[in-house]
């Protein structure tokens, strides 16, 4: 077996398992917080790269300015779909949340594909094209930004949970509501919180992956359903088994299409979740029942 070869498949299923891991992660935010899935996860991922794309577009602005913008925009398209959708309900079950997320996915990708078309759209990479050489394996420049954005967004994410007061209050809510509101915690505007930073990690995965992949309005379906087979690998509401899961999906997809056929590469997010489903529904890195760590 040529050791190139397998170095570049582990590149290859890196980046992509990176995406996933983006994916997984608002998944996992939002079932720490509701115990829901929310469906809507993938067109947020979707509505990141079609908005940076746009606004490169018309008005070729850097970059990293767009960056920062997409991602706003999309974190203010989560809040206020979550006032708008979950806040009205009274006392909302983790089912019926979910049943609004699938409103929301629907509602948001109509939304996109009235104001920004149909059109397949593009960016340019970050930092350039020119293949970096590795030991006889070569790795796209976006490919790095995509590695460290997700280790900085993980970072990120796990210090504000444990170290400042809205995490620890969002953490709290989602261990006990009726604790949590009995010590003067607002557990609706932490639901709400959740919600935008979802939106947010979501959005920053479509704008990443972008340069590699075009994007449209359809986009979403797949990367939502892949970033929902990662959190459940890596254990749904466990935020390590986030980056676990999707990277462990990446490097799966990537010797699979390359052993296997590439014509089955998109099979093995639902050959995973179903054997997950069968045997171990915590995940592989979960335990018996589903732990919000």
């Amino acid at each position: 077996m040529d050791p190139s070869l397998l170095l570049q498949l582990a590149f290859g299923g890196i980046t992509t398992g990176s995406i996933y891991a983006l994916v997984a992660l608002g998944f996992n935010v939002v079932f720490k917080s509701t115990d829901a899935i929310n469906f809507a996860q993938g067109e947020w991922v979707m509505a990141g790269g079609m908005m940076a794309a746009w606004i490169h577009q018309q008005f070729g602005w850097p970059l990293l300015t767009l960056l920062p913008l997409a991602v706003i925009c999309v974190a203010l398209l989560g809040l206020v779909s979550e006032r708008l959708s979950v806040y009205p309900l009274s006392r909302p079950s983790p089912m019926a949340v979910t049943l609004v997320t699938i409103g929301i996915a629907i509602a948001t990708k109509a939304m996109v594909m009235l104001l920004l078309g149909k059109q397949p759209m593009s960016l340019p990479s970050f930092s350039g094209v020119e293949p970096i050489r590795v030991g006889g394996a070569s790795l796209q420049p976006q490919a790095l930004w995509i590695v460290g954005l997700l280790i900085a967004t993980m970072v990120g994410v796990h210090l504000f949970f444990e170290r400042t007061l809205l995490g620890r209050a969002m953490k709290a809510a989602a261990a006990d509501r009726e604790a949590a509101a009995l010590v003067g915690i607002n557990v609706a505007r932490t639901v709400m919180w959740c919600f935008v930073i979802a939106a947010g990690t979501g959005a920053l995965a479509g704008i990443i992956i972008t340069p590699i992949t075009l994007t449209s309005f359809t986009a979403g379906t797949v990367l939502g359903f892949k970033g929902f087979s990662a959190a459940m690998l890596g254990g749904l509401g466990n935020l390590r088994g986030a980056l676990a899961g999707g990277l462990l999906l990446g490097l799966l997809e990537s010797f699979a299409a390359a052993f296997i056929s590439s014509k089955y590469k998109d099979a093995v997010a639902f050959v995973v979740l179903l054997l997950l489903l069968f045997f171990r529904p915590a995940g592989l890195f979960g335990r018996s029942q589903v732990q919000k760590i």
